[in-house]
């Protein structure tokens, strides 16, 4: 069949006239576009072009006849009116001037600012419908204990805090170290090694151990539950319990806040002794403060009430990553581009969130298990 015929291109020395035939769409140039590009560099707009035997013309072919005629028509040309209507189709656009770039004005940065606080609105309202669900998920529970959901809670318990256990510890033990380590370059010149058991004590206890284990809870079990909800929405399988009268929150959501309520104080607390060992090694190695005196000194300068601030601190952080994580899975779309980002938000949010509380307490407790 003719439309089935390769491209080809030819020359009339004599009358300089040149003659185009075949199939000249993309796919049936590609093999010999090189091939064809060459020949047209030697071709002008003064020529003249036989096109009639044209079988097939596509954007493509157009366009590469177009960049060999300079951009502008020949002398002479005899094409048929279909192929003609698609030449002129690549001339329009290629003579169109390109629209001018808009600037980012006042008025836009108003709108944009505008769109992120209706942002920041809807998600607040969501987070409140989210936690409102959940308080009638649990007032349903108190009449009715046996429909807890404890297999879930134990499950979800495993997988945050006893998975979590080995990372928390190695972060932990390092961070002590390195603290402990630079503390006492800059104790040792002022002779005031002993000291060294106060700014450890109060710092990872207090500070550092919460939201130290806050941010890595955030970044892994809080991304697998924005996660694992996230793939639910995207298979349905959120929809299907909802179908079936099974309350989502209940199932899916209360489990998960509970047990990473329940579990990061017991993490907090985890990862804090580690990392005060980890800076009673240091501290040994560096001041030569043995063991014995690093316990016997830690009770009496830091008061037992930075230990409930810290566990403090830890449930309401897990109650938030938790919360957050939940909320940001729930608002997946049935596509692997929200879930990243959604995944991503979740984190982000999540961390951002856990230092803004964090500031909230330091302000609040700042007259609380401080020795003056």
């Amino acid at each position: 069949m003719s439309g089935d015929s390769p491209p080809a291109l030819s020359r009339d020395p004599a009358s300089g006239t040149w003659t185009a035939s075949g199939n000249w769409t993309l796919q049936a140039l590609r093999p010999r576009v090189d091939v064809l590009r060459k020949q047209l560099s030697g071709a002008s707009a003064g020529e003249r072009w036989h096109l009639e035997q044209l079988s097939r013309l596509d954007s493509f072919g157009a366009a590469l006849l177009w960049g060999a005629w300079a951009q502008q028509w020949p002398a002479g040309i005899e094409v048929s009116a279909a192929h003609r209507a698609i030449i002129e189709r690549i001339a329009d656009s290629a003579t169109k001037p390109l629209p001018p770039a808009r600037r980012f004005g006042p008025l836009d940065a108003l709108a944009h600012v505008g769109q992120v606080i209706f942002l920041f609105r809807d998600h607040l309202l969501a987070f409140i419908a989210l936690l409102g669900r959940l308080l009638l998920d649990i007032a349903h529970l108190m009449r009715r204990p046996r429909d807890w959901p404890v297999l879930e809670i134990s499950a979800n318990l495993y997988k945050v805090g006893v998975k979590a256990m080995p990372v928390t510890a190695l972060v932990g033990f390092l961070i002590g170290v390195v603290l402990s380590y630079l503390s006492a370059l800059q104790l040792k010149a002022f002779g005031a090694d002993i000291f060294i058991v106060n700014i450890l004590g109060l710092g990872i206890i207090r500070e550092l151990g919460p939201v130290l284990v806050s941010v890595l809870v955030a970044g892994r079990s809080g991304s697998a539950m924005t996660a694992q909800l996230g793939v639910m929405r995207v298979t349905e399988e959120i929809d299907a319990l909802t179908a079936m009268g099974v309350s989502r929150t209940l199932r899916l959501i209360l489990p998960k806040v509970i047990a990473l309520t329940l579990a990061m104080p017991l993490l907090v607390l985890w990862t804090s002794s580690v990392a005060l060992f980890g800076g009673m090694v240091s501290a040994w190695i560096e001041l030569g403060l043995s063991f014995g005196f690093f316990l016997e000194t830690l009770p009496r300068v830091v008061p037992i009430s930075n230990v409930y601030i810290g566990l403090a601190k830890g449930a309401v952080f897990g109650l938030l990553i938790s919360m957050v994580a939940c909320h940001f899975g729930l608002r997946v779309r049935p596509n692997t581009e929200s879930l990243s980002a959604n995944t991503t938000a979740s984190v982000v949010s999540s961390i951002t969130l856990v230092i803004l509380v964090d500031a909230v307490f330091a302000i609040a407790t700042r007259s609380i298990g401080v020795p003056v």
